[in-house]
């Protein structure tokens, strides 16, 4: 008894001390744990969704789901060969072209009428701040900070370590003019070296504008946050793009519900939606959407293209690598909007709607 009370004490201890690490950021305190405290989405200790509901879908286990995915095996999680992928010159990028580069997971660069954004970026090629944690698929980390031009925005949906790297965060910090964050996150940045000038926090349904005609929203989404053993500190975030040529929506992490038909109802018709579609489960269907979710949300967001993230570059839920893309190509085949499947690095050249995508994933395993 004892040695066992002693084992426990000293994995508390490392745990403890371990979590104390910079990698784990830092949570919201004096003003800005005020701020925090004076959202409306923000009561007893937490962030809270717009309509609560339980992350686990009624009828399933958490502890039979923790079972599954600790103890049993599920093929074709991770490819078996290299994914192919094309490294685009982003500082070569013509300056008048409106343009997306997707990095695989939910990193992507974005140019707009002149304004570059970055979002969620994730370089180190790891998904953990564990030892032996999740990896980035062969082929996938082709690029680093090096290759960035200068950011106007980093745009962060939420702290979750698939969306916010340590290691990137400090590589591209003296490239970023300014950070946008929802409340609290901005913790995090400011213990990584980051000046209050470069960061901004915003709630849900707020807006940061850049210049004439051309504004950030900061809309909601249904998700969660944290990095150690806290939840919910820092708000998590979808984003609308609306410059003077076209518009954007990143919908961030989240479940479906029904606030694609209420963004409509507010912004009208899309461009071009960036959608969350992969690493997803019915047992958690609450906080990730299923690629049927993502089409229909599409249709209700009236975009003119959907661009699909979160998938083919990290295995954090239990389904086949390839099968989101396979999903949603199937749904998308009649539906009124135009999918494109960009290869990792390459170009999406946002003003041609002649472009055309291979269906790359085919050729792997």
């Amino acid at each position: 008894m004892i040695f066992l009370l002693t084992l426990l004490l000293l994995l508390g201890a490392v745990t403890y001390f371990y979590i104390q690490r910079p990698q784990f950021g830092a949570l919201p305190q004096g003003e800005r744990l005020e701020l925090v405290k004076q959202s409306p989405h923000y009561r007893n200790g937490k962030f809270r969704n717009l309509v609560e509901k339980p992350t686990i879908t009624p009828g399933y286990s958490l502890t039979k789901e923790l079972y599954k995915t600790l103890f049993k095996s599920y093929p074709g999680r991770n490819p078996s060969g290299t994914l192919p992928s094309v490294k685009t010159d982003l500082k070569a990028l013509p300056p008048d072209s409106n343009v997306i580069v997707w990095f695989g997971h939910s990193s992507f660069f974005l140019q707009l009428d002149g304004v570059k954004i970055l979002v969620d970026p994730v370089f180190s090629g790891k998904a953990s701040p564990l030892p032996g944690g999740v990896r980035a698929y062969k082929g996938t980390d082709i690029y680093t900070a090096d290759d960035l031009p200068a950011i106007n925005y980093l745009l962060i949906s939420h702290d979750h370590y698939d969306h916010v790297d340590y290691e990137t965060s400090l590589a591209i910090r003296s490239k970023v003019k300014h950070v946008v964050c929802g409340l609290g996150g901005g913790a995090h940045y400011e213990r990584w070296g980051y000046t209050n000038e470069q960061i901004i926090e915003r709630d849900w349904f707020e807006k940061v504008d850049v210049k004439p005609g051309f504004t950030i929203f900061t809309e909601s989404t249904h998700h969660d946050s944290g990095r150690g053993f806290t939840r919910g500190k820092a708000l998590w975030l979808a984003f609308f793009i609306q410059s003077p040529s076209l518009t954007v929506y990143y919908s961030g992490d989240g479940g479906y519900d029904d606030r694609f038909n209420n963004f409509n109802k507010k912004f009208g018709a899309i461009d071009w939606a960036i959608m969350e579609c992969g690493q997803y489960n019915k047992a958690w269907q609450s906080v990730h959407e299923l690629p049927e979710e993502v089409a229909k949300a599409t249709v209700e967001l009236q975009a003119k293209n959907l661009l699909t993230v979160h998938h083919s570059k990290f295995s954090l839920a239990r389904h086949p690598w390839n099968e989101p893309l396979e999903e949603i190509t199937r749904l998308s085949q009649s539906g009124p909007y135009r999918l494109v499947t960009p290869m990792i690095g390459e170009p999406v050249w946002l003003n041609d709607s002649t472009q055309s995508f291979k269906q790359w994933w085919k050729d792997i395993n």
